[in-house]
């Protein structure tokens, strides 16, 4: 396989929950699947299908896989599995969950078909146990706090963070290479949307803190960053920190003087970050969410 660097694989669209066009320039095309090595590293390489991806590192022992991302395109999966054999001919050993949403986790059959051991949060299982989706796979082995995964001479550590996003999010750190691999919660260059509906936005504060404290040095979203499908830093931690913080007192403020629900969602504006990809959309989501928060205490 031509490994090609994450920097030159092509543009990429920018996209997390809504994609918005740079200086009004025509969206470009994008092939639907791609996979990219980091640059730095030996090992480790982005699996992107569509606007989902995830990361997958080999070993002279085997793979350590994340995120099957099969919702709604169950042969984006079995793709998935393919680039990963187009790299190396090692063993699928581990398929990682990221936390318990669809849209990232469903399709993992054919990481299970290959004989990959499925490891998740421990409230990832529970809420997977719970509703059963035909599509998705349930954990073989789950941990709490944290779990150390060492496969030819590579650890992966395993962090859970706290409630953000959801209540079930790990962060996948590789020490040697200082690389974090981290979903939904950290947004490299867009404005947060969707993602707010069943957050927990005041812990959510307290994961991305840390976040900032451990040791890294590039962030793989799970979702391409803005411009041009980029990685993240700990600056797109930091701005995604605040972009939570700003919100939070802007809306908390207009909350005590009785404005939520519908003067806020209505009238208020963050126009420090107009200009990010997805806030028009994403917008009005965040301001409902910190309206529940600081309207209805929920």
């Amino acid at each position: 396989m031509t490994r090609i660097s994450y920097a030159v694989a092509g543009v990429v669209l920018a996209a997390t929950l809504g994609v918005v066009a740079y200086a009004q320039q025509p969206a470009p095309t994008q092939p639907p699947f791609a996979t990219m090595k980091v640059e730095g590293t030996d090992n480790v390489y982005i699996f992107r299908g569509g606007t989902h991806q995830s990361m997958f590192v080999v070993t002279s022992d085997g793979v350590i896989a994340t995120d099957p991302i099969g919702y709604g395109r169950p042969q984006m999966v079995q793709t998935y599995v393919d680039e990963i054999r187009k790299v190396t001919n090692q063993p699928i050993k581990y398929l990682i969950y990221s936390h318990h949403h669809f849209d990232h986790i469903a399709g993992g059959k054919p990481f299970k078909d290959a004989g990959a051991k499925v490891i998740a949060h421990k409230r990832a299982k529970e809420r997977l146990v719970m509703v059963q989706d035909p599509h998705t796979v349930i954990p073989d082995e789950t941990f709490d706090k944290t779990k150390n995964i060492k496969l030819g001479g590579t650890t992966v550590e395993l962090t859970y963070v706290g409630l953000n996003h959801s209540d079930s999010t790990i962060v996948m750190r590789l020490p040697k290479e200082k690389v974090l691999f981290a979903v939904d919660f950290i947004n490299v260059g867009t404005f947060p949307g969707r993602g707010m509906i069943d957050s927990y936005p005041v812990e959510w504060e307290d994961s991305l803190k840390r976040v900032m404290a451990m040791s890294w040095d590039t962030l793989i979203p799970g979702h391409p960053g803005a411009p041009g499908g980029r990685l993240g830093t700990k600056d797109d931690v930091q701005t995604m920190l605040t972009l939570l913080q700003d919100a939070s007192a802007a809306v908390k403020a207009e909350a005590q003087n009785g404005g939520c629900w519908d003067r806020v969602e209505k009238e208020l504006k963050l126009p420090k970050y107009e200009k990010m990809p997805g806030y028009e959309a994403g917008l009005p989501m965040v301001l409902r969410r910190y309206c529940g928060l600081w309207g209805r205490g929920t």
